[in-house]
């Protein structure tokens, strides 16, 4: 009796094994084989880690970051000094970034290459009690600016210095944030500042007693030949050797971007593309300061040439403003 017990039960469990067989396993993720049901997919990898600054040098790449969203990873900081970080140690492939601060970074590690210059002039000199005509009339000067180590400070002194003021002796240049110069301008009554747009816009709009004095980019027109540069896109080496296709496509993208931020028929579009990346404030600063914002895509044989023009410039002034020396051709992306 008990034998033929033992053998029920063995048979049983035989049976609901065989039953268990001929059902797939549960899954927490996705599974090979063809097999039907609900099993989530996994994301396309992307094709490259993206910086792009906020403020004028991100401007451009506002669009793209909308349309791009699954071809590349963006993430957008605010300070030079964070892009440069990140290429140093890998952690992005492509970076807008200042030119002063590019030469810098080649001269120290040798480790990028330039793929285009993206912003020309962005600075102004405002001020609150219209006293201000020209450089010249800066002297005696308390000044709030931003932009201390990269190319704001070293356009300033060398606007400065063409119109026969001494940087150090003959106005005070008070460096702080943005933030805090739009502070000061706001507290003071007869105050003056340098800024980029898109503060400079936002100061403008926050406060209406202030104004445009000077134009820097004009200003810089009459004591230099080669135009102000400020900002560029770059890739880490490594990744330009390893992937070739990419950049050309990224490239490609980024050129399309910045013509239609350029389009003024775009303009309501892009400063909203603008504000909802973070690029700038808002819209409506967008708005006004988008057309400020000089965006360019100059790139091959004619970048090289307006970049060294302006490196050479720094470097006759403060050869410490590009890292000590001018690059040399290996710096230039030019396929």
């Amino acid at each position: 009796m008990k034998k033929r017990i033992l053998a029920s039960l063995l048979c049983a469990v035989m049976v609901l094994g065989l039953s268990a067989c001929g059902k797939p396993a549960a899954s927490s993720g996705s599974v090979s084989g063809d097999i039907s049901g609900d099993v989530s997919t996994p994301a396309p990898e992307k094709l490259a880690n993206v910086m792009a600054l906020s403020g004028p040098t991100g401007v451009g790449m506002s669009k793209m970051m909308t349309d791009k969203a699954d071809t590349y990873n963006f993430t957008v900081v605010a300070d030079n000094s964070e892009v440069g970080a990140a290429l140093t140690k890998g952690e992005v492939d492509i970076a807008c970034i200042a030119t002063n601060v590019a030469a810098n970074l080649y001269n120290k590690t040798n480790s990028l290459t330039v793929l285009a210059a993206n912003t020309l002039g962005v600075l102004y000199i405002l001020d609150k009690d219209a006293s201000v005509t020209d450089a010249a009339s800066l002297r005696g000067k308390t000044i709030f600016a931003t932009g201390q180590g990269a190319n704001p400070e070293f356009v300033l002194d060398r606007l400065l210095t063409e119109n026969g003021l001494d940087p150090d002796k003959d106005v005070d240049i008070q460096w702080m944030t943005a933030q805090e110069v739009t502070a000061k301008m706001v507290q003071s009554t007869d105050g003056v500042c340098m800024l980029p747009v898109p503060a400079a816009t936002a100061l403008m709009l926050k406060d209406s007693t202030v104004r445009e004095a000077i134009n820097i980019s004009a200003a810089w027109d009459e004591i230099s030949e080669s135009p102000l540069v400020m900002g560029c896109v770059v890739v880490r080496n490594t990744f330009l050797q390893e992937h070739p296709e990419v950049v050309e496509q990224f490239l490609t993208d980024y050129e399309a971007s910045i013509n239609y931020m350029n389009d003024p028929a775009n303009l309501t579009v892009a400063a909203e593309l603008a504000a909802a990346h973070g690029i700038t404030a808002n819209a409506a600063i967008a708005a006004k300061a988008i057309p400020q914002c000089n965006l360019a895509f100059i790139n091959g044989s004619q970048m090289r040439d307006a970049i060294q023009g302006y490196y050479e410039i720094l470097f006759e002034a403060d050869p410490a403003s590009i890292g000590g020396g001018i690059p040399d051709d290996a710096f230039y992306y030019i396929p």
